[in-house]
């Protein structure tokens, strides 16, 4: 029976380094504040010129292949979760496969937010089961200091989003000792407007560059934070506990939770709900920020990079974000 494994991963982060004190120069804010709020302390922008979304995932996706010792030419397939692409269409996983040189395998754009990740890994999971591919590479890549109000009246949310990229290659294994071993997703649309972004929109009745003109407030992530902190500290145990249900494991077992960086409150309150220690979470929103799609490779990435995922440790990976959305990954690694 074919099942999938993570054989390789890597992640890109610009260069340019923005601190909570170069903020303070742009907004009513201190590092005390978005600490205690975030826990974030800096984050990365990309550089114009330089970096864009689908060059970054280049760059995250060449490191994952060369960690799983495999050529871009063997790629079946692209996933690319992303809700930043460089146009409005196409998405930018075309660009990446351009850039890969591997022109006439499928590409697949998905927009699950800070779920995206987890999404698409569950997407390559079930093409490698069903035996249609047998090497995928899944990209959660995002540019979204651009988007960002940087006033006092933006503050909530620009000081919690970076840029950044990562990717991992799924390839088909036959070994029931080292694989993904389940995949679990769930949505809500009941909460869609608690954290969306109603323009650039195609409803609107005018071309929406022409509202957005008039009302560019309209362009602006709209978020309720007590909501989306009241709904994820439910859902984040609640999948992975599911996740775990399914394998007839428990919390204990767990040697590295890799969660989405949505907030370091949150991360602590899931590792409490469940048990852990602190060596059993991976956390890097401190220096990142909230990187959506793109945070959870980057922190797994990071975390093998450090020697924190080792051969057959169980690894879990967890998210929650705008839609509302939330879904986890149990890996056996």
């Amino acid at each position: 029976m074919a099942y999938s494994r993570i054989t390789g991963v890597g992640h890109y982060v610009p260069e340019n380094i923005i601190t909570n004190e170069y903020l303070t120069t742009l907004m009513d804010t201190s590092d005390a504040w978005i600490t205690e709020r975030t826990g974030i302390k800096e984050r990365r922008y990309f550089t114009k010129g330089k970096d864009t979304n689908a060059s970054m995932a280049t760059e995250a996706s060449k490191i994952a292949l060369a960690r799983a010792n495999l050529s871009a030419t063997a790629i079946d397939f692209i996933i690319y979760a992303t809700i930043t692409p460089d146009y409005f269409f196409p998405g930018p996983g075309f660009i990446l496969q351009r850039n890969l040189g591997i022109a006439g395998i499928g590409v697949l754009d998905i927009r699950d937010q800070c779920s995206g990740f987890v999404y698409a890994l569950s997407v390559a999971d079930q093409f490698i089961r069903s035996g249609m591919y047998r090497n995928i590479l899944v990209v959660g890549a995002e540019i979204q200091s651009t988007f960002l109000n940087h006033t006092t009246e933006g503050r909530g949310v620009a000081v919690i989003f970076g840029d950044g990229a990562g990717a991992a290659v799924v390839q088909a294994t036959e070994d029931e000792n080292h694989r993904i071993l389940s995949t679990h997703l769930h949505a809500d649309g009941t909460y869609a407007e608690e954290l969306y972004v109603k323009e650039p929109g195609s409803s609107g009745g005018e071309r929406f560059y022409e509202q957005l003109l008039e009302n560019p407030q309209m362009g602006d992530v709209v978020m309720n934070g007590n909501a989306v902190f009241k709904h994820a500290v439910v859902r984040f145990p609640e999948v992975i506990k599911e996740a775990l249900a399914h394998n007839q494991l428990q919390s204990s077992d767990i040697d590295l939770l890799v969660p989405h960086q949505a907030n370091l409150r949150i991360a602590e309150y899931v590792r409490q709900q469940l048990g852990l220690t602190p060596a059993q979470v991976m956390t890097n929103i401190q220096y990142y920020g909230n990187t959506t799609a793109a945070s959870i490779p980057i922190a797994m990435s990071e975390a093998w990079e450090q020697g924190r995922i080792n051969a057959g440790d169980l690894v879990c990976l967890a998210a929650f974000g705008s839609g509302f959305t939330w879904g986890s990954a149990l890996l056996r690694w």
